[in-house]
């Protein structure tokens, strides 16, 4: 019985000082579906396409994405050292405590908590509104004098929101399945799609000259930043690779497993998404329609698949593919959220931390946590009802919350020259390690603080970028709760279970 994995990685959990909560039901390929569900690059680099079209164009598209891709595939790459060499659902917050000096790793490990948790957070709401962004685009599409009204997509908000909460509480069982078929349909939409769009499209292409040297710059900006504002939607579709860090003790051999999930969900995101874009470019038309396609009520996607297809009802049928997509995802980024929750809720980092941990015992999730979660995620919906450009700033705040999360523990694992790290199954060997590294931590302080730049110039109150808002409101909460409770009660990760008691039962 000692020789068996799941008791390996039960002993495992237990030395990091937890007791084993959850199944470890889910594959590596079923968590791979789980984490290429949440990044979905190919769907949410094309769903957001308004972000880098007027930023730079074309170039911006094609470039920005393989700069932002070369970056974050360095950030995964440091980040699956550490989930190699701490395998707990704390990720992030767990590995900064463990890297940063004693002085001041408590307040290090609660900052990157608060920060990851909303993040997480903020991207279930993320995805709620793209997919009903997606809805009230074929709408409008299909009926050219439908008139919108912001409550229409707050009840579409909800809708996909509450379908993922009620898979997560109660289909926990069939969440590998449905992992597994969240892979397949993207995949297959990847490939039917860009089949169906080059066929129809032919032979009237765009150039090689629009899609790969075609500069547009609608910002305002000198074009130097403008470039690098368009990165937000690189970073949007290959944000999120930390999911698996948060789901690791769900899945068998974590410490060998985990760290490749985190690589190949970033490699697929990456190439398939590079392989669409450049699909997408091809059939839109050219220069001719640039301006049509930016500036679409029905959302640039759709408008290339309409100019591609040249038919309303065989566009909005592709378009059914990154729907199906985003509601899949929506599934899994809340099942990571609750279970960011569920740990920082045991390290007591939380209001009321013993209510939100706990596992619900028929059904094997920790139902608090997803109710606290969706709670949290109407109140987002609520403030979409008041102020789209306040909803807008908790989008780009998940980017940037979850990007400062991934650049705090590779900032102390380069201040501790490397050294703190234990030994563990996949490790960067030297000069590759130091460059991933830099690589990963040069772009999150570069994006970070552009990606609060106000996205055109001259601002205006619709113009403006309140991420910076937003992200005020995370630290602000954050700074209140440690000094009413966590300064008191926030230890770090906590020692929830002994490691002899447990290795005793082991031996029985």
């Amino acid at each position: 019985m000692k020789d068996d994995p799941a008791d390996a990685d039960a002993l495992r959990l237990a030395q990091l000082g937890h007791a084993q909560s959850f199944e470890r039901q889910f594959s590596r390929w079923t968590m791979l579906g789980l984490s290429f569900a949440i990044l979905n690059s190919w769907t949410a680099l094309a769903a957001s396409l308004s972000l880098a079209l007027p930023s730079g164009g074309p170039i911006a598209v094609i470039w920005g994405l393989v700069t932002a891709g070369i970056c974050n595939f360095s950030l995964a790459a440091s980040l699956a050292e550490m989930l190699s060499a701490f395998p707990t659902a704390g990720g992030q917050y767990h590995w900064a405590y463990m890297l940063s000096p004693p002085s001041i790793k408590r307040g290090v490990a609660w900052v990157t908590g608060w920060i990851n948790m909303s993040g997480w957070i903020a991207l279930v709401a993320t995805n709620s509104a793209l997919a009903s962004t997606l809805i009230v685009n074929m709408v409008t599409l299909l009926n050219p004098t439908y008139e919108y009204h912001r409550w229409h997509q707050f009840l579409i908000y909800l809708a996909v929101t509450c379908t993922s909460f009620a898979v997560n509480a109660f289909m926990q069982r069939l969440l590998p399945q449905v992992n597994g078929v969240a892979l397949a349909w993207s995949i297959a939409g990847f490939v039917i799609i860009s089949i169906t769009v080059l066929a129809c499209a032919a032979p009237d292409y765009a150039t090689g000259e629009y899609v790969f040297a075609t500069w547009i710059n609608e910002t305002g900006w000198p074009d130097g930043i403008a470039f690098l504002l368009g990165l937000l939607q690189g970073g949007l579709g290959l944000t999120g690779f930390d999911a698996v860090a948060h789901m690791i003790e769900e899945i068998p051999d974590a410490a060998i497993e985990g760290p490749k999930i985190m690589l190949y969900c970033q490699y697929i995101g990456i190439s398939t998404g590079f392989i669409f874009l450049i699909v997408v470019l091809f059939v839109s038309g050219g220069l001719s329609n640039a301006e049509t396609v930016i500036s679409s009520p029905s959302g640039p996607l759709l408008q290339i698949f309409y100019i591609a297809t040249n038919n309303r009802a065989g566009a909005v049928c592709l378009l059914v593919f990154p729907l199906i997509c985003f509601i899949f995802a929506g599934i899994s980024v809340l099942t990571t959220a609750s279970r960011m929750t569920f740990a920082f809720a045991r390290d007591g980092g939380l209001p009321m931390s013993a209510t939100w941990w706990k596992v619900h015992k028929t059904l094997g999730v920790p139902l608090n946590a997803l109710l606290l979660d969706c709670f949290v995620v109407l109140i987002f919906g609520f403030i979409y009802l008041g102020s789209t450009v306040a909803f807008n700033a908790i989008i780009a705040a998940s980017v940037t919350a979850l990007g400062v999360s991934y650049g705090i523990p590779v900032f102390f694992n380069l201040l501790s020259l490397r050294r703190k790290l234990p030994e563990r199954h996949f490790k960067l060997p030297g000069l590759v390690g130091w460059a991933a590294n830099i690589i990963g931590l040069v772009y999150t302080i570069i994006t970070t603080v552009l990606f609060v730049f106000p996205p055109f110039l001259p601002v205006t109150g619709t113009t403006m970028n309140y991420c910076i808002v937003a992200f005020a409101i995370i630290i602000l909460i954050s700074g209140i709760q440690w000094i009413v409770d966590g300064r008191k009660n926030f230890e770090g990760p906590r020692i929830t279970i002994d490691e002899s008691a447990h290795r005793g039962s082991l031996a029985e």
